[in-house]
């Protein structure tokens, strides 16, 4: 058997950083990465069948990821999380790539968030639709504050960053709260504002806007593989990652179902907001509820943005330990490697991200309405593809460790090897069918072809850049050990 085709038994070798988490710390983690009340309104604005849409994408890609997950992060609680189980199981070249889409792809979604923010925030200074949000002027030093209040407390250690993960965490999900709280004082008090027969509730998954949909929603559950990732600073991290998503995987997709419901029930389907239609409906739940009116969707909003600026923080430490990780092997610069002398973070990995991260930033919000802003978007589309590429390799991974290895028999169900491959395969399944979906143009696009070629051909791009990357760092290597 080659070195590549089984598991290995020679752990990453990495500077020992400190292990400043524990379970309440993993868990508000978890939800802080997943969670995003943005979700509420894009579901809604579907129409009732999205909350069986919900229900579908918890069993089919949210279980499978949670359990896929737990088990491996068990089995190899190592720093770097799917980089270094990738790595182990099928060689350096494969935890290289999976790595780098991993690491590449989540530079572009901090603009994408801290935006969404900056929108959102208008509207808890009483401006929601004063036009501030459309004025760079704003928007600009907003999400540059947001990012790096974010890097500052990341590189301080997560002994402090973890604060910001942690009250992102209630900021994610007390607003979901008092909106499931105001959709069940409405529900007790009269009929829905979006209409819900048995048969409204049912997923036509034969046709692509409902299939494109529940892809999409699939795809808010991701992120659980994210505490993992930092498996060198959890405490206990054999026991400590699988409680930590025991308990935080029910929170987030009861919120997700009861939220959209909610939603749903305050607001008419054809008159959700996309971009604020929480809010929106916190405005229409808290009518009637006197002096508590005027303050609820402000609150709400306030909290959102802290919640997002959390989710910020968790996912720029966690793929900067990939970074680290990888930087570590040799495989990026060895700067990236490094750790801060007095705080113990990989620092250059985490101020590199938020650099590259300014750099987007400035070229989305500058560029509007130039061919820069058009770059941008197709950057954006590009981007689906490679998101989905770690997943595949979390799948595959789990489903050949369990083939080989299965769990030890607790006389739990799932735990023998049937079990383990038949949910690993869902997973699996679900994340090629996501794939597949990502690459149909939408219906007014006016030239299907020209869609398909960027989105797929810059996946490709992306692909092979890093290729190129991992390509030229082991002829460095091998020039190295040749002259020693």
């Amino acid at each position: 058997m080659t070195a590549s085709s089984r598991v290995s038994d020679v752990p990453v070798v990495a500077p020992v950083l400190p292990r400043a988490l524990g379970l309440r710390d993993l868990v508000l983690f978890n939800i802080v990465a997943v969670l995003s009340l943005r979700w509420f309104a894009t579901a809604a604005a579907a129409g009732p069948s999205s909350l069986s849409l919900w229900i579908l994408a918890g069993l089919f890609f949210f279980l499978p990821q949670g359990y896929a997950v737990s088990d491996l992060a068990a089995r190899y609680p190592d720093e770097g999380g799917i980089y270094a189980w990738t790595k182990r199981l099928f060689g350096e070249g494969h935890g290289f790539l999976c790595g780098w889409c991993y690491w590449v792809n989540n530079i572009l979604y901090y603009p994408n968030l801290l935006m969404a923010t900056a929108v959102v925030g208008t509207y808890a200074i009483g401006h929601g639709e004063s036009g501030l949000a459309d004025r760079w002027s704003y928007v600009l030093p907003a999400t540059l504050g947001a990012l790096w209040l974010a890097v500052g407390l990341n590189i301080v250690g997560l002994r402090t960053g973890r604060w910001l993960q942690n009250l992102g965490a209630v900021g994610s999900y007390l607003p979901g709260v008092i909106l499931v709280a105001l959709g069940i004082r409405a529900a007790l008090a009269g009929p829905p504002a979006t209409p819900m027969p048995i048969r409204a509730l049912v997923p036509d998954l034969s046709a692509l806007p409902e299939l494109n949909l529940w892809a999409s929603i699939a795809f808010a559950f991701a992120g659980l593989e994210l505490c993992a990732v930092m498996g060198g600073e959890v405490r206990d991290p054999r026991r400590t990652v699988r409680r930590s998503i025991i308990i935080a995987a029910p929170l987030i997709a009861l919120l997700y179902i009861l939220g959209t419901g909610s939603v749903l029930w305050l607001v008419p389907t054809g008159d959700v907001n996309i971009v604020s239609g929480f809010l929106q409906a916190v405005a229409v739940g808290s009518r009637g509820l006197g002096p508590l009116a005027v303050w609820l969707a402000p609150l709400a909003a306030a909290l959102y943005v802290v919640g997002n600026i959390g989710g910020v923080g968790a996912w720029l430490t966690g793929p900067a330990r990939v970074a680290f990780v990888i930087g570590l092997d040799r495989y990026f610069p060895p700067a990236f490697g490094r750790v801060h002398p007095r705080w113990k973070t990989p620092y250059v990995a985490i101020l590199t991200q938020a650099v590259l991260a300014t750099v987007f930033l400035l070229l989305s919000v500058l560029g509007k309405g130039t061919t820069v802003e058009r770059a941008y978007l197709v950057i954006l589309d590009t981007m689906l593809l490679v998101y989905f590429i770690p997943y595949i390799y979390l799948f595959v991974v789990f489903v050949t460790v369990r083939r080989r290895e299965p769990a030890p028999r607790d006389g739990a169900w799932y735990a023998g090897r049937a079990a383990g491959m038949a949910i690993g395969l869902a997973g699996l399944a679900l994340t090629l069918i996501a794939m597949v979906v990502a690459t149909v143009p939408p219906r007014d696009s006016p030239e299907p072809w020209l869609f398909r070629l960027k989105v797929i051909g810059g996946a490709a791009l992306f692909v092979l850049l890093g290729g190129v990357l991992y390509w030229r760092a082991g002829r460095a290597q091998r020039r190295v050990k040749l002259a020693s």
